[in-house]
């Protein structure tokens, strides 16, 4: 269960970090101002949508730190892009086929490409 209390100060947190008002925040994430007034008082408590605009929007949010506050923020580079070519497309079998895209699915819904 997410502590709103936390959760909204994670949000804060962000907002800081980008310098945006709430409703500058709103604006960028896609979502109503009354949303993002309603969540940061406590009123009402974030969606699973408003979690993933969130993420979405802002690459550095990384959503087990913005929901649990397990992590940090914001990413650290490392997280953010990925720098190499998996090893796995460096495929030596004398088959002649080659691997051409590997797609990882993580349990939080998120997902990673990568394609040679």
């Amino acid at each position: 269960m997410i502590n709103s209390l936390e959760f909204t100060t994670r949000i804060k947190k962000v907002m800081e970090f980008h310098d945006l008002s709430a409703s500058l925040f709103a604006d960028k994430i896609g979502v109503q101002r009354s949303s993002i007034s309603h969540i940061l008082s406590g009123r009402n408590k974030p969606s699973l949508d408003f979690v993933l605009k969130i993420t979405s929007e802002f690459k550095d949010v990384d959503i087990h730190w913005l929901l649990n506050g397990i992590g940090s923020f914001p990413k650290n580079e490392k997280t953010v892009t990925q720098t190499s070519t998996p090893t796995l497309f460096a495929n030596n079998s004398n088959d002649g086929k080659r691997i051409q895209r590997i797609v990882v699915f993580y349990a939080d819904g998120t997902f990673e490409e990568y394609q040679k």
